[in-house]
């Protein structure tokens, strides 16, 4: 369980802290949720305490693992499967499963495509909200501006991966 305070990731939105816990009654039940609120974009959500194992939720990484993560990326193997629609569907799944290094897959495969190819509407998108998942987390961990955090890691992700 977290406490007011504690710095988290819910795996499709990015890192936030929890900024209160409260009770609430839906459907004649009352339960217990934890009020996240993301510094970046204001976003705030309701988890429920029950469902936040379930859902993903999880402590910030320590700015140790973000250096390693950092530090990872230009190695990081990509897949460059044809098509789109697998793909998407692979992707999805990588973002959902709240791993920052299948993040990191995520967002280097489709800056190199991209690069070379161009992307879809729905796939720059995902592009753009897999970078936010992994500069929010990273900004929290190691208490850094989000420009030099974003500039990092696309110097990073930019640097030529081993294929598979």
């Amino acid at each position: 369980m977290f406490s007011i305070g504690d710095l988290v990731v819910h795996p499709m939105h990015g890192a936030g802290v929890i900024d209160n816990i409260i009770q609430e009654k839906v459907a004649g039940v009352t339960k217990e949720y934890y009020v996240f609120k993301m510094p970046m974009g204001g976003l705030v959500l309701k988890i429920p305490v029950a469902n936040s194992g379930a859902i993903g939720v999880r402590a910030i990484i320590t700015p140790e693992e973000a250096e390693t993560l950092l530090d990872a990326i230009p190695a990081l193997t990509v897949e460059a499967n044809t098509n789109w629609n697998k793909r998407y569907q692979e992707n999805m799944l990588r973002l959902k499963s709240g791993d920052l290094y299948e993040v990191a897959r995520v967002v280097k495969a489709l800056m190199h495509r991209e690069a070379q190819r161009g992307l879809s509407t729905g796939e720059r998108k995902m592009l753009h909200i897999a970078k936010q998942i992994m500069i929010s987390e990273i900004v929290l961990a190691q208490n850094s501006e989000y420009e030099d955090v974003e500039r990092r890691l696309d110097r990073a992700m930019m640097q030529l991966p081993v294929p598979m």
